[in-house]
């Protein structure tokens, strides 16, 4: 459905660290920083960017908003939320584990990014 997600971040560097440790604990290849500053992390279902915001003005977060990512296991999304913690991250919400609802067990990991960005780590039971 997606072709592409792109935030903004205030301080590029310590967004890029944090996100190469929590995708790279996906398994995906740290980002590469184009002409313009921005970082794209390309995978084969899509890519995940994170830009100063276009317009000059600081970056902030999308109240509501989350972006979630998949995850192969209960550990695999443990590992990213603790590669976050490690490198800026804060966790929100309830602590990770897994939680019953409408659409089944799921094992939620919950993460403020740098920016403070809204992030998941998601494994469907």
């Amino acid at each position: 459905m997606f072709s592409h997600i792109m935030i903004g971040a205030n301080d590029i560097e310590a967004s890029k660290k944090f996100y190469d440790a929590t995708l790279g604990a996906l398994g995906v290849a740290p980002g590469k920083m184009d002409d313009k500053g921005r970082v794209f992390y390309r995978t084969k279902t899509g890519v995940f960017a994170i830009t100063k915001p276009i317009d000059g003005n600081a970056a902030t977060f999308a109240n509501g908003g989350t972006v979630g990512f998949a995850c192969e296991s209960p550990d695999v999304a443990a590992t990213w939320h603790a590669a976050g913690v490690a490198h800026g991250g804060k966790t929100c919400e309830e602590p990770p584990g897994w939680r019953e609802g409408a659409f089944g067990k799921l094992y939620l990991a919950y993460l403020r990014d740098p920016s403070g960005n809204k992030i998941c780590a998601l494994h469907r039971g």
